[in-house]
């Protein structure tokens, strides 16, 4: 059967025709005054198809501009579906023509696979993958049409199994590919546990996924081959832990949440949402909150709503006879969202009372798909809904306060960890000078407090000038509050010169670890890079290329909320982050780290402006950060971002299930396992880790040369910010406390500090972290041999993802009671 393609005509110039076949195919030109048209040349070099039989030209009397050059560099390629295509290889004088004609919409690099497909890409063929503008074409592409699976992008399988016997370096011993298997290796369809290369596989294709559905979307060019080739280099520089998507990334991008359901949203590690215009939408930040944590998105919020608004309370409230509204909550997190919103409408705009029916979800123990983990049934929800019905009681026909809001945020952090984790990310900012925000978690003023006060990290937005004695006493008791410096965030990017350039003058907080300045709604992205593991300078910046377009990429993705999505269209802000920091200035230096840092910089923006060009995208107003990190550097074997390791040696325990099927391969290692002391059900592993030849213990460190340190990398390093927790000795430094924020609140944009008094570390049985010296470290290593995790005899299992930032920072974890299990 023929089939005949027409493609439009063009500045007054005859169509191409194609008539394609099983048969035959003609391709028809114009013919230009010129008489020496090459098409042999394009014959012999890309008409090498039986099913072309010929190519004709034709007279044309306006086609006097094109020359033979630009017919000599036309290539033609075919596509899967037999439909004819042009594109061109020349310089400059096929753009000029085509520029003079206005004609720059009609944009083309094709590629033909080796499947005989054709498709593009908005890269240049050179091995650097640096984008650039393609030499614009003459005709309108012909669309080809592919079924859904063919246009899925994939690693090609040769590439992949080339590692499937490659050994993944997992840092720090054996503990690095625990936390993996633990935490990011996903069942796969055949019943079995991904391995590393599995999941990287995943996470690559998920990301080119991701580029070319936009790439499509927009009518723009996509080049399989120069993709497959960023995809490999993308692919050996995770598997070679030289950078690593964060922990949202390794456990969801690729996978069915994001491949079939299409959440996006959960690829981001944290956001902020302001309560300051709540009056219109009173529930809408509460909302978004909780929609955001059950997604895995840590949230930072104000406190700025705090008078405007006035709690009315359920209208009906004084009848007895009226019936309320019955709301079935359907077994999803939108159910338990809607639900939140429902009870919420009920105090803030007066609503008629709501009862719920729970008989929709699903009963405590119960695996959840996608997410992983184990459901706790409807408890923590019926919790939930009592608890913000008892705390809205109590306010109905007063003003919402300070403590009502951050009281409302802390229930719903409260449910989200009961009902899928054990860890949540929250932030509160307040007032510096509101002695009511101040107080909330002094448990002696607010004793109703206690039970649910934990799930937020508390900072205040401090005003540069200010008097800080009388907070530094608060700090020197118990840590609290942080700071941020919004005027600083707001004004600054890198913090390297006294003017600043005023990009985020619409940002109004940050994220629960304080590494992102943030707009309300903002969602941000993370990505980290480990410096030590390069043994050049060049390397590195390679890798900032990858790591970049990973976390490019993920803006790309569409959220469920269109005040976020609206954000991040104009934005597009992430955070290229580094780890290891304290391992690269031990055997490398401060200079280049330095170094480093300043032409790391200067790369990461010009891979900005030409993948922004490509995708047709805003570059994004700020790139880069110090997250505080956590598991993910453990996978790499780095210390946490800018902080140091508690010791050259220590013991790591870590808890698993009894039943966990990891188990039975380390006890076969030799690696010393017991029953947990505070729990029948867990086991406890001791992992010796040695962290870096010759490098300093975190309590070394004066407090004076930790915030020198963040300061010097916010200098050089982050234009959104740096994530740091100075750890001092109330006794030796706490005196000095108002001094140091004096003299750097010019020169950071947030810190938080932790109170650490000399022979006070508290000590229990299973610790999760065990100074040890050299000796022992060497004792506890002798006999120990491979773990070897891929034994047929493995149960698989679904793992227990990390919920939140992967930071071990910010997830405030439960402190009462403070059972080890809750800090490892």
């Amino acid at each position: 059967m023929l089939r005949s393609t027409i493609i439009s005509k063009k500045n007054n110039y005859n169509c191409l025709k194609t008539i394609i076949g099983c048969k035959q195919s003609v391709a028809t030109f114009p013919q230009t005054s010129s008489s020496s048209i090459n098409t042999n040349s394009c014959i012999n070099s890309n008409l090498n198809y039986s099913g072309i039989k010929s190519i004709k030209t034709v007279n044309n009397s306006q086609s006097n501009s094109l020359n033979s050059y630009y017919f000599n560099s036309l290539m033609i390629s075919i596509n899967q579906s037999r439909s004819l295509r042009l594109y061109s290889t020349s310089s400059s004088s096929t753009s000029s023509y085509v520029n003079n004609n206005n004609n720059n919409n009609n944009e083309m690099e094709l590629n033909e696979n080796r499947d005989g497909t054709t498709s593009t890409y908005g890269f240049s063929s050179s091995s650097s993958d640096v984008p650039h503008e393609p030499t614009p074409f003459l005709y309108e592409d012909v669309k080809h049409q592919q079924s859904g699976l063919d246009r899925k992008f994939r690693l090609s399988n040769n590439f992949v199994e080339t590692y499937r016997k490659r050994e993944a370096p997992f840092g720090f011993g054996v503990l690095g590919e625990l936390v993996y298997r633990r935490t990011y290796s996903r069942l796969k369809p055949d019943g079995t546990n991904e391995q590393w290369f599995e999941t990287v596989e995943r996470v690559v294709n998920g990301t080119f996924n991701m580029q070319r559905d936009w790439i499509e979307k927009h009518g723009l060019i996509w080049n399989a081959s120069t993709a497959q080739h960023s995809a490999q280099q993308m692919y050996e520089r995770i598997f070679s832990m030289k950078f690593l998507p964060p922990g949202r990334g390794l456990w969801a991008m690729g996978s069915p949440l994001t491949e079939e359901k299409g959440l996006y949203a959960a690829l981001n590690n944290c956001a902020f949402v302001s309560t300051e215009h709540m009056k219109r939408f009173p529930a809408k930040p509460f909302i978004f909150l909780m929609d955001a944590s059950m997604l895995g998105v840590g949230v930072g919020f104000d406190t700025k709503g705090a008078g405007t608004m006035i709690v009315k309370g359920p209208k009906d409230r004084l009848s007895s006879s009226s019936k309320p509204q019955i709301f079935v909550i359907p077994d999803c997190r939108e159910g338990w969202v809607e639900s939140v919103r429902l009870l919420l409408d009920t105090y803030f705009l007066g609503k008629s009372r709501v009862e719920f029916d729970y008989s929709q979800i699903r009963p405590s123990g119960t695996p959840i798909k996608g997410f992983g983990g184990h459901s706790s049934g409807p408890d923590s929800l019926k919790l939930l809904h009592r608890s913000l019905s008892e705390t809205l009681d109590k306010e109905v026909g007063k003003y919402i306060s300070v403590t009502t809001i951050v009281d409302l945020m802390n229930h719903i952090g409260k449910c989200v960890v009961s009902a899928n984790t054990r860890q949540t990310a929250e932030i509160a900012f307040g007032d510096p000078h509101s002695t009511e925000y101040i107080n909330l978690k002094n448990y002696k003023v607010n004793p109703h407090r206690a039970d649910f006060g934990w799930t937020s990290n508390n900072s205040v937005f401090a005003q540069l000038g200010m008097d800080y004695q009388a907070i530094s006493e608060r700090i020197i008791d118990n840590g609290e509050p942080g700071f941020a410096w919004l005027q600083n965030m707001q004004r600054f990017s890198r913090m390297d010169a006294v003017e600043g350039d005023n990009k985020d003058s619409r940002a109004v907080g940050g994220n629960p670890c304080l590494e992102q300045t943030l707009e309300s709604f903002e969602v941000c992205c993370l990505v980290e890079t480990f410096p030590n593991n390069h043994d050049s300078l060049q390397d590195y910046l390679e890798t900032l290329k990858y790591a970049f377009l990973y976390a490019k990429t993920v803006t790309l993705g569409k959220t469920q909320w269109p005040d976020t999505n609206r954000v991040l269209l104009r934005n597009r802000r992430i955070g290229c982050s580094m780890s290891g920091i304290a391992q690269f200035i031990t055997s490398k230096g401060l200079d280049q780290l330095k170094h480093w840092s300043t032409e790391g910089y200067k790369a990461i923006q010009q891979y900005d402006n030409h993948y922004s060009e490509w995708l047709a995208i805003p570059k994004s107003i700020k790139t880069t950060s110090i997250k505080p990190s956590g598991t993910v550097s453990l996978l790499a074997g780095a210390t946490p971002g800018m902080h140091y390791p508690i010791s050259e040696y220590y013991i790591r325990r870590v808890r698993l299930q009894r039943d966990s099927p990891l188990l039975k391969p380390l006890i076969e290692a030799g690696y010393h396992v017991e029953p947990a002391v505070e729990n029948k059900y867990n086991m406890v592993v001791e992992i010796p880790i040695h962290s870096g030849q010759g490098i300093r213990k975190a309590k070394s460190l004066t407090m004076w040369e930790q915030l020198s340190l963040a300061a010097f990398l916010q200098k050089y390093w982050a234009d959104n910010q740096v994530s740091c927790t100075v750890s001092f000795n109330p006794a030796t430094e706490g005196s000095q406390l108002p001094y140091a924020l004096d003299y750097f609140q010019y020169q950071l944009k947030g810190v938080s500090f932790l109170p650490v008094a000399e022979g006070s570390e508290q000590t229990y049985a299973q610790m999760p972290y065990e100074e040890i010296d050299a000796d022992t470290y060497q004792k506890m290593i002798k006999n120990l041999k491979p773990v070897s995790f891929n034994a047929e005899d493995i149960v698989p299992t679904e793992p227990s993802p990390d919920k939140f930032c992967d930071s071990s920072s910010c997830q405030v974890l439960s402190p009462a009671p403070p059972s080890p299990e809750n800090l490892s």
